[in-house]
């Protein structure tokens, strides 16, 4: 048997796994990198999480994403390019976070890496016939392995295409093994570029859980930061909190068919641009908006479709708690409206569920990964978007 095989299979059989899960959002922020002991798989599974950091990217490697980020026309070049390079830039930031960690790589089983989505194309949003599903996420998993030294898995994506899923959301399998909760209505919402939640019933019922997108959550919110103030993002809400919702825009924002379309589905930055924003301030002749009033319009656009989503699943006379995550969780302007806007629900952050709600996502990757290696297949009944699957490509180094 081949070495490294004997060696996975060895990994497999332990009753507990190291392993490192890496997760690069659509905001480009950096790369979370996440250490967690993991025991167990399925509904079993048990996850303490040793160490986080949030790697940040410099300028010029968001310059060289975003030539080609959620774009139909591109350098071809430059994606064949990225594609290693990547690789290899997250396989090094592990090796530097495991450096600062005073971890040896030799003592880590398993590298779960996401990569970077550089393209989302459901069929819903691309509408061609006769193709499937796409989405696309570079940084390939065998330039991490060679790089770290450590088996990695990745590209989880594609295996829910191949069985019928749009790709996204894949927080349904990792909430529902790491928070469902007897007797607690849970809503996972998480706040990154796209916001989604998982929705988990108080009965455990996995043919119930589901994972959707809602619509925008930062993305627009940090497009027209750089655009307006030359930052990242606009730091606590400061500039939306200044202005005043335009009504006008903001009903022209929500004509979309996407808000409109059943659960679970998905969309991303290719919808959701400033080209977006650009048309509907046309329909709204709103184009001379002050900056502060679009930025709490847009605010208001997220947060609207956001409660709207999650209105859908709730019943009357039921309890629901709304654990946050993601970026947005961290923008007073956009969490204050929500929970103006859901009154009856009970808000805390994932925190308090014992994962760092910025770590969440890079967690989920590792959880992907222990499942591939030693999960079962936990059945979620036959609900369109989410198949009962296993996921990741294994890259030996």
């Amino acid at each position: 048997m081949n070495t490294q095989l004997r060696h996975l299979f060895t990994i497999a059989q332990k009753p507990e796994r190291r392993i490192i899960g890496l997760m690069s959002g659509t905001s480009l922020d950096g790369l979370d990198v996440a250490l967690c002991r993991i025991a167990g798989s399925g509904p079993a599974t048990s996850v303490t999480l040793e160490r986080f950091m949030t790697v940040p990217y410099d300028d010029s490697f968001k310059d060289e994403v975003r030539a080609i980020f959620a774009k139909r026309q591109i350098d071809f070049e430059q994606l064949c390019l990225l594609n290693p390079y990547i690789g290899r830039l997250h396989g090094q930031m592990v090796l530097d976070a495991l450096r600062e960690w005073h971890v040896d790589p030799a003592a880590v089983d398993i590298v779960a890496s996401h990569g970077q989505t550089v393209y989302h194309a459901p069929r819903s949003q691309h509408r061609r016939e006769g193709f499937p599903n796409a989405t696309l996420q570079i940084g390939d998993g065998d330039h991490v392995a060679a790089t770290t030294g450590i088996i990695t898995l990745s590209d989880f994506r594609q295996k829910h295409v191949a069985h019928g899923g749009e790709g996204a959301p894949l927080a349904v399998y990792g909430d529902y093994f790491m928070f469902s909760q007897a007797g607690e209505n849970r809503i996972l919402l998480n706040m990154g570029g796209i916001a989604n939640f998982t929705y988990l019933p108080a009965d455990e019922d996995a043919s119930q859980v589901f994972t959707t997108d809602t619509g925008p959550g930062n993305t627009l919110l940090d497009a027209y930061a750089r655009k307006f103030l030359n930052q990242p993002y606009d730091q606590n809400g400061a500039l939306a909190r200044a202005g005043q919702v335009n009504a006008d825009l903001l009903t022209a924002l929500k004509i979309d068919p996407f808000f409109d379309a059943t659960f679970p589905k998905t969309t991303g930055p290719e919808v959701f641009s400033r080209a977006y924003v650009e048309a509907a301030q046309t329909r709204s002749q709103t184009e001379f908006i002050r900056p502060a009033n679009l930025m709490a319009t847009l605010v208001q656009f997220s947060a609207d479709t956001i409660t709207g989503a999650i209105s859908r699943v709730m019943q009357s006379g039921q309890t629901y708690h709304v654990y946050m995550s993601g970026g947005g969780a961290h923008n007073p302007a956009l969490t204050e409206v929500i929970r103006q806007k859901l009154p009856n629900c009970i808000f805390a952050n994932t925190t308090s569920l014992g994962i760092d709600g910025d770590a969440k996502e890079a967690v989920l990757f590792a959880v992907l990964a222990n499942e591939c290696l030693i999960g079962g297949t936990t059945s979620f009944g036959n609900r369109q978007g989410v198949p009962s699957i296993t996921m990741g490509k294994i890259s030996l180094p």
